[in-house]
């Protein structure tokens, strides 16, 4: 079994989508107005509008901007310059500038528009590059 995607539940659609797109800076791919995807070569951040979870069985399936458990990762060739070229960008969202975690990966945290927790990250450690290098 392979994780194909992370999907968030949104109700600001085209503002979370041109988020990510800044951040990533790989273009969505909208299927319909209320869907989205952000494709990477490993798996897809999914963007759904409220609208959507009346496929799922209704709007108590899901809700948008209520999540406090769940971190967005991407993993960054130099997270320092991703913090450089995002700084502004993000003003008051930012969360944690880049810092070597104890499992070695070098984290610059922050908030999407919605409140999701998104964490760029870059191995720094001989340990966690192999971990990643092992894994591709």
């Amino acid at each position: 079994m392979n994780l194909v995607s992370i999907r968030i539940i949104t109700a600001r659609l085209e503002e979370l989508v041109k988020f990510y797109e800044q951040v990533t800076g790989i273009t969505a791919v909208h299927y319909t107005p209320d869907f989205a995807e952000v494709k990477t070569p490993t798996t897809t951040l999914a963007i759904g509008s409220t609208k959507t979870l009346v496929f799922f069985g209704g709007d108590e399936v899901a809700k948008p901007a209520q999540n406090s458990s769940v971190i967005i990762e991407f993993k960054s060739e130099d997270v320092e310059q991703d913090y450089i070229r995002l700084e502004n960008y993000l003003q008051n969202n930012i969360v944690q500038k880049p810092t070597t975690m104890p499992w070695g990966n070098k984290s610059f945290l922050f908030r999407d528009p919605d409140g999701n927790l998104v964490n760029l990250f870059t191995p720094v450690t001989a340990e966690a590059i192999a971990k990643f290098n092992a894994q591709n």
